[in-house]
């Protein structure tokens, strides 16, 4: 049932930083503060460039080629090929671990089936769609945001925030506890005809959300009903008691992915982008040597070669005209190398794996299969222990909402988050282990390591089913035997 009394500090944390120094520095000029230092932040722009890379705005998309102009310093060279390639491996490596953790949906169980049905119910396939755009964030960005909110229908909701839009107010220095959320983001006006981008924020603390615009450096309340509680009930406004803004974390340090790789994903951008240069560097493939050349300059040289493909040379003095040459070759296998180990650090440095990987080749047992798969488990190990912490936030707030819609009280309820990981098996090799081991162990923990088996409790429900079945049969055959023996 609705029953939350407001506390007269809705953001302790804050009032406590700001009672350590100047007292006359009110919250929303804190606030203020803060917005400013993130958005200068290292950390920000560590995001956006983890965004950056993965939708395939690489540093090499900026390249110039340069050359060495008067005096000794560079000059930018417009007139040689400058192709910038884009190997996005790093996309692939994302892409990779995102669909290696939640490929398949996440999956709970418990004592109570009640309780996990309502669970599943909650934790629909929409919830799992917004998951993996958060999970991609928190690789991206190193961390992730998810908004718990009611509709307009009063349903339990889930709603990713973009995770260079999000100041956290931690309460611990572990970022465990959240005493406040702050969200900044654009939101398109029209004034007349005229369209302006407006500066918004939104404060989201354990009973409030406060909502303002950025005018002029200064924080300005948006309307009238600028401040409200987390939601509204018959009973009146409601409030979760906690910020209800979830992080799901890549590492505890909340370092992107894309610190790892990204001098290696540029080396590699580098490296394909020189190689096409060279290819299409035809007249220059060789230097030429002129001898009594017949022009004013080397420019109409290069271009009556390119035009005409001959050159006029005159002789002087005795001295013979004439065009020699000293051959470039460009060794492609040089090339090729360095390609292979640029992709082959990006996965060792990324903690991902190699799909087209030698150990592969003809009937892999499952050995070389983990073999193959052991980097990117470490990692995913990593991210399983921050989203199993953040499912538990998740829960709490799922055990709030069917506490006050009347649907019973679960708080000291159990349940198990599972992250179904897309591993490739040998399929062969698993089900004879399966059948190794049935006088061993349970039927049920053999028809779980099948792996043809997606839901555990339907197949035994099936077996079960197919063996009453079969007993029937076999009782109706005895009898017509019997019958037709008389």
């Amino acid at each position: 049932m609705f029953d939350f009394q407001f506390p007269y500090s809705c953001m302790p944390r804050i009032n406590e930083i700001i009672k350590r120094g100047n007292r006359t520095i009110s919250e929303e000029d804190f606030i203020l503060k803060e917005i400013n230092e993130f958005k200068a932040s290292r950390k920000r722009r560590d995001m956006l460039l983890g965004q950056e890379y993965y939708c395939g705005n690489h540093d090499i998309l900026k390249r110039k080629r340069m050359g060495i102009g008067p005096g000794g310093k560079p000059v930018e060279i417009d007139n040689l090929p400058n192709n910038r390639i884009v190997d996005n491996q790093y996309k692939k490596l994302v892409t990779q671990k995102m669909n290696y953790i939640l490929g398949k949906p996440v999956t709970f169980d418990g004592e109570n089936r009640e309780y996990v049905d309502k669970i599943k119910k909650i934790f629909d396939s929409g919830f799992m769609k917004v998951l993996r755009n958060v999970c991609e964030d928190s690789l991206n960005c190193g961390i992730g945001w998810l908004y718990v909110y009611y509709d307009e229908k009063g349903q339990l909701k889930f709603r990713r925030f973009r995770p260079w839009e999000i100041i956290p107010g931690w309460v611990d220095e572990e970022h465990r506890e959240l005493d406040f959320a702050v969200r900044i983001y654009e939101r398109i006006e029209y004034n007349g005809s005229k369209r302006e981008l407006r500066q918004c924020a939104e404060v989201y603390d354990r009973v409030y959300i406060r909502r303002y615009i950025i005018d002029k450096g200064r924080l300005v309340p948006d309307g009238t009903e600028w401040k409200t509680a987390h939601f509204y009930m018959k009973e009146g406004q409601g409030s979760f008691g906690k910020v209800p803004v979830v992080p799901f974390k890549y590492n505890d340090k909340e370092i992107p992915l894309i610190k790892a790789v990204r001098s290696l994903q540029d080396g590699l951008n580098l490296i394909v982008s020189n190689f096409l240069n060279a290819m299409e560097e035809d007249p220059r493939n060789t230097i030429l040597v002129l001898k009594n050349y017949d022009g004013e300059n080397l420019g109409e040289f290069r271009k009556n070669l390119a035009c005409y493909g001959a050159v006029k040379v005159r002789t002087i003095d005795g001295a013979q005209g004439g065009v020699d040459t000293l051959s470039i070759d460009v060794n492609a296998e040089n090339y090729k190398s360095l390609i292979e180990i640029f992709k082959k650090s990006i996965i060792e440095n990324g903690m991902g794996y190699d799909a087209k990987d030698d150990r592969l080749g003809g009937n892999p047992n499952q050995m070389n299969i983990q073999s193959m798969y052991s980097d990117i488990d470490l990692d995913t190990n990593g991210i399983e222990r921050e989203y199993r912490y953040a499912f538990e936030e998740l829960i709490w707030f799922v055990n709030t909402h069917l506490n006050n819609t009347n649907q019973g009280s679960f708080d000291n309820e159990a349940v198990d988050v599972i992250f179904n990981r897309d591993i490739l098996i040998n399929e062969s090799e698993a089900i004879d282990n399966c059948i190794k081991s049935m006088s061993m162990l349970s039927k049920e923990t053999i028809v779980a390591q099948h792996p043809w088996v997606e839901d555990v409790k339907k197949e035994l429900e099936r077996l079960k089913r197919e063996g009453s079945e079969g007993v029937k049969e076999s009782d109706e055959n005895e009898r017509i035997s019997g019958k037709a023996g008389t």
